[in-house]
């Protein structure tokens, strides 16, 4: 069992094992904004969108790399959305050949609503640790992430 220093790996498995379909379960039954309820959203979508929320507009080549796939996944994921009018696409102006991706000026509320839930409890969780601590949860997420990962979709 656990001992005051700390859980033992396994009652830590046993404990993730447990909370993990909780939260994935939880984060599903989150509501989707009136406005945003036609679109088909999928999973990808949600980090897309957050990026531009958080970080504001961007090409497609700094969302594909941030979102680490193909250009032409972006393009594609990007594409999508901006006929569901969630994004707007604009040229560059200082490079005609660049697109600029941003959400759409009436869809930003609902954007915001949908994902505000999920990073204030990030927020909150992440706010009493240390720099370091915080790192520490994010680096464990990744490479539990990569331990499930068995295909050559991930």
């Amino acid at each position: 069992m656990s001992t005051k220093a700390g859980l033992s790996v396994e009652d830590g498995v046993r404990q993730l094992l447990l909370l993990m379909p909780r939260l994935v379960g939880r984060a599903k039954r989150t509501p989707v904004p009136a406005e945003l309820d036609g679109c088909a959203l999928a999973p990808r979508h949600l980090s897309l969108l957050s990026y531009l929320l958080f970080d504001g507009p961007m090409t497609v080549t700094e969302l594909a790399t941030r979102l680490q796939v193909a250009p032409t996944t972006a393009s594609l994921m990007i594409g999508d959305l901006s006929r569901q009018g969630v994004l707007n696409r604009d040229e560059d102006p200082a490079d005609r050949r660049r697109t600029i991706v941003s959400i759409a000026p009436d869809m930003r509320p609902a954007v915001d609503a949908w994902l505000a839930r999920g990073a204030k409890a990030w927020s909150d969780a992440l706010a009493p640790l240390t720099p370091a601590e915080r790192q520490l949860v994010i680096s464990t997420l990744e490479a539990y992430e990569r331990g499930t990962c068995d295909g050559p979709a991930c």
